[in-house]
């Protein structure tokens, strides 16, 4: 929650309580949720409350202050089993809001979407603060200064808003994604895309992608992409990877040997750190999570979790993504209302009555 969405739930007749200094690293004061009318308690008296709404999978700790019967909303992860089983074993009810469906009338509690665009922009700014050159083309009385060649790899949200907030830099940029289909807004910002053919019905298939992700592509097609890849990574200035599939292991797209064909000085960004097989690398197998490492000249940074470094901006619009969830499972008089006939609530509903609902 935020100030904002306080006053709404407060004006709705609802008691908000929010924990003491949960808001500090978003720039938000206990003082300004108690001015939009929310009591500020100690972690226990939040955690009992009738309703819990939390970004992460509550800890052992947390669920064991949970009381029976009440419901928690937040980033739960469905394919967090361990965390899964914990809330049911508490006897809460859990809504994971990253799964509701890719619809329109989702949009407005796409926390994936909305937290996804915040780590686009980010990691272009960051790479901007890592590379020791210019990002635009200069004529200067010193000579011109040539444009920073930008590869963004996955164009899913967070890869065109790396490419919105590059172009704005004067970046010359190049993009590359499995579904063709991002061609044209690719293009409407800007960026060039990478062109690989699609030779056979089964790579055609999976580059339609499915519920707005991308899909696993057969080897043959990822062994031409790595080809083109490896050519415009081999001159790029910055690469940006964002390549996720959700319940998988994030894909290689930049090989050792691909860093090591770059120019020294040059940066990778790698949003999918931490997310490779086994929990090592993401989409380059010498990124490490939550580090920022220097590997045959070119530094890779392993940022996890890029929203939570543009804090008041990730926690506004997560906070209105939850305001927004709330309205389909609390009725205009308060009361909870579980409709499982409501596509976004059965889709985001993880746990019920002692039981995991989603496996």
């Amino acid at each position: 929650m935020t100030p904002e969405t306080v006053k709404k739930l407060v004006a709705s007749g609802h008691i908000v309580r929010v924990q003491s200094g949960a808001g500090v690293a978003a720039s938000v004061t206990d003082a300004a949720y108690q001015t939009a009318g929310a009591e500020i308690t100690d972690q226990a008296g939040a955690l009992s409350a009738d309703m819990v709404l939390k970004v992460r999978t509550p800890s052992d700790a947390e669920a064991a202050l949970m009381k029976p019967g009440a419901v928690v909303i937040g980033m739960l992860n469905p394919f967090d089993a361990a965390g899964l089983q914990r809330l049911a074993s508490a006897g809460v009810t859990g809504f994971a809001l990253e799964a509701a469906p890719r619809t329109t009338r989702a949009q407005s509690m796409d926390v994936l979407s909305s937290q996804a665009n915040i780590a686009g922009y980010k990691a272009v700014m960051i790479a901007a603060d890592r590379y020791q050159r210019f990002f635009p083309m200069l004529m200067t009385a010193a000579g011109t200064v040539k444009a920073a060649r930008v590869v963004i790899l996955g164009v899913g949200v967070a890869g065109l808003q790396a490419i919105a907030t590059a172009k704005r830099l004067g970046a010359v940029i190049e993009a590359s994604d499995v579904r063709p289909s991002v061609k044209e807004q690719i293009e409407s910002l800007g960026g060039k895309f990478i062109e690989v053919s699609y030779d056979t019905d089964e790579e055609k298939e999976a580059a339609v992608g499915v519920g707005g992700y991308a899909k696993p592509m057969p080897p043959s097609w990822l062994a031409r992409q790595q080809v083109e890849v490896a050519k415009r990574v081999a001159l790029a200035d910055i690469v940006i990877s964002t390549a996720l599939i959700p319940g998988r292991a994030a894909p290689t797209l930049i090989t050792e040997d691909m860093v090591k064909s770059m120019k020294p000085g040059s940066v990778i960004v790698d949003i999918a750190a931490g997310k490779g097989a086994d929990g090592v690398g993401g989409n380059c197998p010498l990124s490490e999570a939550d580090k920022t490492v220097v590997k045959h000249g070119v530094t890779i940074v392993g940022e996890t979790n890029l929203a939570a470094l543009v804090a008041a901006d990730a926690s506004a619009l997560y906070a209105r993504n939850v305001l927004d969830f709330l309205k389909l499972i609390v009725t205009k008089e308060g009361a909870l209302k579980i409709d499982l006939e409501d596509d976004i609530v059965a889709a985001c509903r993880m746990t019920q009555d002692g039981q995991v609902t989603k496996k």
